[in-house]
């Protein structure tokens, strides 16, 4: 359960007050979460999705009843819903029990998406509101789904700070324009939360026992820079914060923001009155007053984080900054790892857009170190959606005891490799014998409904008519203007039944909105909770998976599913969907099955594959697969401002489709009069290549590289690069400009890609076992055929 405060649409002017501002509360699919409401709050609890129930408990006569409906004993709801042993402890410490409370059926299950109810509370009463629903069987298409509740309280709640995350040790109020000090000791949690949105705070570290001995380490910028070869605070192993001596003190846990400056310094006098504005209060001076019973002598400018700051790399070798991207309730969760000596801020700074032109309050809590608080960053889907803070997969309970390092990945912790082995030997063992990858952090979403073949065949580039159930269609999904939005594979379930798997969220809101605008009855429901997925990939597949999985009579066993067609069955006894996909150019497949039961899918998979030297792999080794094999990630071959096309994957935009569907105007202009095409680079020598790197044709910039690796297969550097296609032509000469693009040039060649194993041979495989991968001297040869249909 989230619970976040909404920011107002717009700022009033310095010295007003806020409008009041709404509570919202995002519940889970399956789950539930307890709330409090005061006589005359509104509310308004949306189905963003359809199709999901929706049960109100509240205390005799604080809602108006609704339609007949019956809702369960509150009792026996806890005891199957997520977060009930929660709502029982949240109940029990306001005084209620489940008996207290009557349950009102608000939504029945049977509705479309963005249906709401609406309700004035008529007296003080402690709430629950669930979105019950069973786990989802991974052929099934009837997933749990959020809801969304909105609180618009009677009285204003500017100025409040949003619930604790556990019972507070210190709850302290930093008020607009001061400085706060206090101690901490080693394994205490510091929320340091802005109350009314857009407020930078600064906040300052000092190891306590050295400042009992006259003695002040404190937060290091330069040391933190070089230590952690970034300037971004990012939850994890690696976002940690050190003094002079590399001891580090604190280690950033939870950010709901995600956009900060780190180690500039806190606003000083100097900084007002070379603006004209002598006299002007400053954190630095609030800084020195509040240390200054510490035994911290003053400084004319603090270094410190400068949580919520937005600054900006701008042009010119500059500096800029804007508003914060914070809003009401936001916050940064850090963990003191020696005891410490604290101070935070509330920016003075109301003469620029730093602090939204109007300072106000900040707010810092203590918790105790036996909370155990989970990583974690915010993800927003669009700029007014509510944050949802990284997630752990259904594998994650066995690919964390293997790895520290684990990164987030589009909202889900998932490991960049193993200790065991590391990258290179993670990709040998892909192209050899067979590896395993926790891929769940794809996007899942399920599309019934009578017109759900109508939406898709309007969503996407690929003729969705002609896909059998059982098939598995990769295509594009674009915007009007032919930009892609993402790329996935579409699942056919059944007749007017499909899977979308992508990688943006905002895929799902995307079909949702398609639907109404052109009044198809379908629904668009999120699954990516309720099936994650291991990819299991490697000549050897097949020989790992084949004995474990077993088919119903009607459905295709392993062995004879054929590339890009899916299966359901039984592995280790759990509910499974299987297919033949990957990302990796080998021959493999993914075991989808509900998260629940990943720990049970994985133990059985790795123990059937330890015979034939099945190795967990990470991140860095796919990256290295990917590009290889030719494909293509968003945000690196593709994005917004490049068409299907331009991204390599032509082949997915449907010649010859009757029907219109988005984009379709854009993609056949694009088609008969392509500006740039997606090619294959062979790197002269051993000098790195990175994303972003300008191609160059003499002193012009004709592309860009849009992905590259090192390749060990191929023993050499290879990369996919953008060019303007009057620079493509296969065997041209091109140089890759590093530093400043002059200065050093690295000598390249435009080749077909793939680079491996241009006919998909391998992933295309019908034997048993596969032969080992072509050698290196075969990388002329294997390179000479264009992306397959």
């Amino acid at each position: 359960m989230n619970q976040v405060w909404f920011q107002p649409a717009l700022r009033p002017e310095s010295g007003t007050a806020l409008s009041p501002r709404e509570r919202a509360i995002r519940v889970p699919g399956g789950q539930g979460c307890v709330f409090a409401v005061s006589a005359g709050d509104a509310l308004r609890i949306t189905d963003p999705e359809g199709l999901q129930g929706g049960l109100l408990y509240a205390l005799a006569g604080t809602f108006a009843p609704v339609e007949p409906g019956e809702a369960p004993d509150l009792a026996a709801l806890l005891d199957g819903i997520g977060g009930g042993a929660a709502a029982r402890t949240a109940l029990a410490a306001g005084g209620i029990g489940p008996s207290d409370l009557a349950g009102l059926v608000i939504l029945d299950g049977e509705t479309t998406a963005g249906a709401a109810w609406e309700g004035i509370a008529a007296r003080d009463s402690l709430c629950l509101l669930a979105a019950p629903g069973a786990a989802m069987a991974p052929e099934a298409q009837n997933p749990p789904t959020e809801l969304h509740l909105a609180i618009r309280p009677k009285a204003s709640i500017v100025g409040q700070a949003p619930p604790p995350l556990a019972p507070p040790l210190q709850d302290l109020r930093v008020a607009a324009a001061t400085a706060r000090a206090y101690t901490v000791k080693a394994g205490q949690y510091i929320q340091i939360i802005d109350v009314d949105g857009r407020q930078c705070a600064d906040f300052l570290a000092f190891d306590a026992a050295e400042l009992a001995q006259g003695r002040e380490f404190g937060l290091d910028a330069t040391t933190t820079h070089t230590l952690m070869g970034t300037s971004s605070p990012k939850p994890g192993l690696h976002a940690k914060y050190f003094d002079a001596r590399m001891v580090p003190l604190v280690e950033v846990v939870q950010d709901t923001v995600g956009r900060h400056d780190t180690f500039m310094l806190a606003c000083s006098a100097k900084y007002y009155e070379d603006m004209g504005y002598p006299g002007h209060s400053n954190c630095t001076d609030n800084f020195n007053v509040v240390l200054a019973p510490h035994g911290i002598d003053a400084r004319k400018g603090w270094p410190a984080i400068n949580f919520f700051y937005n600054t900006i790399p701008g042009t010119n070798d500059r500096i800029d900054m804007d508003e914060p991207w914070s809003r009401p309730g936001d916050y940064v969760l850090l963990r003191a790892l020696t005891d410490l000596v604290c101070a935070t801020s509330s920016c003075a700074d109301d003469i620029d857009p730093a602090n939204g032109w109007c300072p106000t309050d900040i707010h810092v809590r203590v918790y105790d170190a036996a909370c155990a608080f989970p990583h974690g960053m915010s993800h927003r889907m669009t700029p007014d959606s509510e944050p949802r803070l990284t997630r752990e997969t259904g594998f994650h309970p066995r690919t964390a005891a293997l790895t520290r390092k684990i990164e987030d990945y589009r909202g889900f912790w998932l490991p960049s490799s193993f200790s065991s082995a590391g990258p290179i030997e993670e990709y040998w063992a892909c192209r050899e014998r067979a590896v395993v990858l926790d891929l769940s952090a794809l996007r899942k979403f399920e599309v019934i409904g009578p017109d759900a073949e109508a939406l898709m065949q309007r969503a996407l580039t690929r003729d969705v008519r002609k896909l059998a159930v059982g098939q598995i269609v990769y295509a594009a999904m674009c915007y009007e203007h032919g930009g892609m939005i993402d790329d996935g594979t579409l699942f056919r379930l059944g007749p007017n039944n499909f899977r979308w798997i992508c990688g943006d969220v905002y895929c799902g809101l995307w079909l949702r909105q398609l639907a109404e605008r052109n009044g198809l009855k379908a629904w668009v429901k999120d699954s990516t909770d309720q099936l994650h997925n291991l990819s299991v990939q490697g000549p050897r597949s097949r020989d790992i998976l084949a004995p474990l999985l077993v088919t119903p009579p009607h459905q295709p066993s392993l062995s004879e599913l054929k590339w890009f067609r899916f299966t359901v069955g039984r592995l280790a006894g759990v509910p499974v969907v299987v297919s033949r996909t990957g990302y990796t150019g080998e021959l493999g497949y993914e075991v989808w099955c509900h998260p629940s039961q990943a720990v049970a899918v994985w133990d059985a998979i790795m123990e059937a594959g330890a015979p034939h030297g099945l190795t967990p792999a990470g991140l860095a080794a796919l990256d290295m697969l990917r590009i290889e094999a030719g494909l293509v990630f968003a945000d690196y071959e593709f994005c917004d401002q490049t068409d299907p096309f331009e991204a390599g994957i032509g082949f997915a935009v449907a010649a010859a489709k009757a029907d219109p569907y988005i984009g379709k105007e854009a993609l056949d202009r694009r088609r008969a009069a392509p500006h740039r095409r997606l090619v294959g680079l062979d790197i002269a020598g051993n000098e790195a290549v990175g994303h972003g790197d300008p191609v160059y044709a003499g002193r012009a910039q004709v592309g860009v590289v849009t992905s590259a690796v090192k390749s060990p297969i191929l023993r050499k550097t290879i990369a996919l690069a953008r060019l303007d296609i009057a620079a493509a032509e296969r065997g041209g000469p091109v140089e890759i400009g590093k530093l400043d693009g002059h200065q050093k040039r690295l000598a390249a060649t435009i080749v077909p890609f793939p680079h491996y194993d241009p006919e998909k041979t391998r992933v295309r495989a019908e034997a048993a076992a596969l032969a080992s991968p072509p050698p290196a001297s075969a990388s002329d040869t294997v390179a000479t055929a264009g992306i397959p249909a």
